[in-house]
C-alpha cells in the first residue's frame, strides 16, 4: 500500500493503519488507499483490522477539499459513503481498534465495522457535523440510525454531542473499551476468535441481516447526490 495506509499481513489477520497527518483526514487519495487494502485483504482471505496512529483513528474528512468547492465536497462524501457501504457489505470479519478520537467520518468507520474496540483516556467520539455547519447526509443519517441506540441517535445526529469512550460504548460506537496498552493485543484475540467462524456463512449472514439497511444506504446515496450537503 501506500504510506496513507500501511497493510501488514499475518497469520491470517490483515492491519490496515491508517496516517494520513495529524488528524487523519480522510483525503480523496487516502479512500483509494483504503479501498485498495480492502482489497488485498480479501484476496488474502484475511480478518481486518482496522486502526489508526496514536490518540486518534480520524478526525473526518479533510476540510482542504470539503472547502475547495462545492463539487469537490460532494464527490468525497460520496467516495467516504461507498467505503462505508463495503465495510458493512466486506466478506470477512472487520474489526475497528480505535486509539483515540474518532470524529465526523472517523466515528462512521466506527459504525460500519463488524466489532469495534476503543480505548480508555480523555478521547472524544462522535459525529460533529451539524456542530461544524455541515447538514447531514442521508447515508449517515441512516447508518447512524442503524447502529446506535435510539437516544444516542437523537443526540448524536441532530445535536452533534461527542461522548467520552464509556459513553460511546453506551452510545454503540463501540463495543468494548480497553486500556490504550491493550488495544492491539485485543483486536488480536479478537480476530483470532473471529478466524474460527465459517466464512461463507459469516458473509451470507451478514449480508441477510444488512440487506435492509444496505439498501437504504444505496437509496441515500442517490438522495445525496441531488441534495448535495444540503
Amino acid at each position: 500500500m501506500s504510506k496513507l495506509v500501511t497493510y501488514d499481513l499475518a497469520d491470517g489477520v490483515a492491519t490496515l493503519a491508517l496516517d494520513n497527518g495529524k488528524v487523519n483526514a480522510l483525503s480523496p487519495d487516502l479512500i483509494v488507499d483504503f479501498n485498495k487494502a480492502l482489497d488485498q485483504a480479501e484476496h488474502d482471505r484475511a480478518v481486518v483490522i482496522v486502526t489508526g496512529k496514536p490518540g486518534i483513528l480520524s478526525g473526518g474528512f479533510d476540510l482542504k477539499v470539503m472547502m475547495s468547492s462545492p463539487q469537490n465536497a460532494i464527490d468525497l462524501v460520496t467516495a467516504g459513503s461507498k467505503l462505508t457501504r463495503r465495510m458493512l457489505a466486506h466478506p470477512f470479519p472487520l474489526i475497528v481498534a480505535c486509539p483515540g478520537h474518532a470524529v465526523a467520518k472517523g466515528a462512521f468507520l466506527l459504525l460500519a465495522a463488524d466489532y469495534r474496540i476503543g480505548v480508555e483516556g480523555p478521547f472524544n467520539i462522535g459525529l460533529n457535523e451539524v456542530q461544524i455547519g455541515m447538514t447531514m447526509h442521508h447515508v449517515g443519517i441512516e447508518l447512524a440510525r442503524d447502529r446506535l441506540s435510539p437516544a444516542a441517535f437523537q443526540r448524536s445526529v441532530i445535536s452533534a454531542e461527542m461522548f467520552n469512550p464509556q459513553g460511546a460504548l453506551v452510545a454503540g460506537f463501540f463495543d468494548q473499551v480497553v486500556a490504550v496498552d491493550q488495544l492491539l493485543v485485543t483486536a488480536l484475540e479478537v480476530a483470532q476468535r473471529l478466524k474460527k467462524i465459517n466464512m461463507t456463512a459469516h458473509k451470507n449472514t451478514k449480508l441477510k441481516a444488512r440487506q435492509a439497511l444496505l439498501d437504504r444506504l444505496d437509496s441515500g446515496l442517490e438522495r445525496d447526490k441531488i441534495s448535495g450537503l444540503h
